[in-house]
């Protein structure tokens, strides 16, 4: 038996990068949990989570030899968790935290023990947010919001409604984690 394997789900703009960071600073003296790195066809500078920049040759190059446990494509972005930190992360015991596209959540959910976490806002508060990281146009928001897939039926989820302040988002995210460890 694996690990746990949290995965983190939720539409742009719902704080899941500012939630997970201050998470993972709470934690970080807790070696049971640990926050997965993505690799990400993004630029460092660009912003957002702290992840592995690739170019997009270097990404298909990666996923071309197994190097990646789950892949996926979003917002015109390529998006992988590299196998060798997921499989050191997901011993018995353990738990291993990664943002995942609701995509390969089946995928995930077949190889291993499956938790979600879903990090969500009101509609108004995603578009403030989105409005305000100033990455996309007006256009390319009402595209987000309007893009909202349902998670697989029969998984676990617990569901954070993040439209309070931060400290009150990461509490409840840490009460989720917690209790996957258990």
């Amino acid at each position: 038996m694996s690990g746990v394997l949290v995965a983190v789900v939720g539409p742009s703009g719902a704080g899941k990068d500012t939630l997970m960071e201050a998470a993972r600073a709470t934690l970080a003296g807790e070696d049971r949990i640990t926050f997965l790195r993505r690799a990400i066809t993004r630029p460092a500078e660009a912003g957002g989570e702290d992840h592995l920049p690739l170019s997009r040759e270097a990404f298909l190059a990666e996923r071309d030899a197994g190097r990646f446990a789950l892949w996926w494509e979003a917002h015109g972005l390529l998006y992988g968790l590299p196998r060798a930190t997921f499989e050191e992360a997901l011993v018995p015991g353990r738990v291993a935290v990664a943002n995942l596209s609701r995509r390969v959540l089946g995928e995930a959910a077949e190889r291993h023990p499956l938790r979600v976490l879903e990090i969500t806002a009101s509609p108004a508060v995603l578009a403030a947010r989105l409005a305000a990281r100033g990455r996309e146009s007006s256009s390319d928001v009402e595209r987000r919001l309007s893009r909202q897939a349902p998670l697989p039926a029969g998984l676990s989820v617990e569901t954070v409604v993040n439209d309070g302040s931060v400290e009150a988002g990461v509490q409840r995210v840490l009460r989720v984690l917690r209790r996957a460890r258990a």
